[in-house]
């Protein structure tokens, strides 16, 4: 979401938006920036590192002060009631959906059928707490739709872009080596299902394919993760700072893994394809919308599966998939996305935006 945040700043604030970006964090502040305003709310860290604004009376309390006319944000859980105060105040209210409840407890826990009531009842009042909700993909919207439907919410698809210009594939790039390279970049926590792309490695490593993964991120599971792939060719860089150094590591890469089942859009498949990196997903999920046939594989979310899909992309001609891989990314812009959502935040009207 940060990255989504950043990108869609830029095209409001240059479609000549004023901005507001209100955001968690250890202690109150404001940071004027080239964006707008940043307030920064004190917060608690909750698991994986992440905070979480449990006052939401803070965040009302701030946007009294600025008066914005539109408000877009993501929070599902502790931020409902400034969706009520939006609609006591003649506030357009937009909520860009990034996940799916059901399946981020569930992979975060464990089990599959975690607070599967009360997911459904939140998202009931959810429908009726905003103007419009936004998804990125059909996997999103299929948690939503009916729903919707039956309170009257529109319910807008609106894929996420890339950034063309610095994520693109490498001049003279070098390639056809005897080792398969794999390459995973993330957040090393659950419901990104790091677990998975490493243990795909770890099966080709026991078939006896020549593979190497390297694995670009951190996050709370790393000990886990380095457990799994104890003896086999996969190695931890930890985080990586710069996206143009990220670029270069994706580019030298024979094929990316993102295989989330539970992801619903995929930033990282995205960058992958737009360095012409070629990408194996899960068979479900949002990033499996991005991915086609002729730029990457998908499986069942099972390392078996996976692996074999990994093989069967390896051995097609890599010059036309890497070529093919490069153009679908090239069909995600973030103007594009931007134009979408300024549409849907101005509705009859237009003004400024909080984020």
């Amino acid at each position: 979401m940060r990255t989504a945040l950043e990108h869609l700043g830029r095209g409001y604030v240059a479609a000549g938006a004023e901005r507001l970006l209100v955001i968690p964090g250890p202690v109150d502040a404001i940071l004027e920036t080239d964006l707008g305003d940043v307030v920064q709310v004190r917060a608690p860290r909750v698991g994986g590192g992440y905070r979480l604004i449990v006052e939401p009376w803070r965040v009302t309390d701030v946007l009294e002060q600025w008066r914005p006319t539109s408000v877009e944000w993501s929070d599902k859980l502790t931020l409902l009631p400034v969706a009520w105060w939006a609609g006591r105040n003649d506030v357009r209210s937009v909520l860009l959906s990034h996940e799916r409840l059901g399946d981020m407890f569930a992979m975060r826990t464990g089990f599959d059928t975690t607070s599967k009531v009360s997911i459904g009842l939140l998202n009931r009042l959810l429908v009726r707490s905003f103007d419009t909700l936004v998804v990125t993909s059909r996997y999103a919207e299929g948690e939503f739709r009916t729903v919707a439907d039956s309170a009257g919410c529109p319910v807008e698809r609106v894929p996420l872009g890339v950034d063309l210009e610095t994520f693109r594939p490498a001049v003279g790039r070098a390639g056809g080596g005897q080792e398969l390279r794999l390459v995973h970049a993330g957040r090393l926590s659950r419901e990104k299902s790091p677990h998975l792309a490493v243990a795909t490695a770890v099966e080709l490593h026991r078939r006896g394919v020549p593979v190497r993964l390297d694995v670009y991120g951190d996050g709370p599971h790393r000990d886990e993760l380095e457990e799994i792939a104890a003896g086999s060719p996969v190695h931890f860089h930890g985080y990586v700072d710069g996206r143009a150094t990220l670029r270069d590591r994706l580019a030298a890469a024979d094929i990316s893994l993102s295989v989330c089942p539970g992801e619903t859009f995929g930033l990282a498949v995205l960058e992958a394809l737009a360095c012409g990196t070629p990408v194996v997903t899960a068979d479900r999920g949002g990033a499996r919308e991005l991915v086609t046939d002729a730029c990457g594989a998908w499986a069942a979310p099972e390392a078996g599966a996976l692996a074999d899909a990994v093989v069967g992309l390896a051995a097609r001609p890599q010059a036309r998939v890497r070529r093919a891989a490069r153009l679908r990314a090239e069909t995600f812009t973030w103007s594009s996305t931007v134009d979408r959502m300024l549409a849907i935040h101005a509705g009859d009207r237009a003004g400024v935006l909080s984020a």
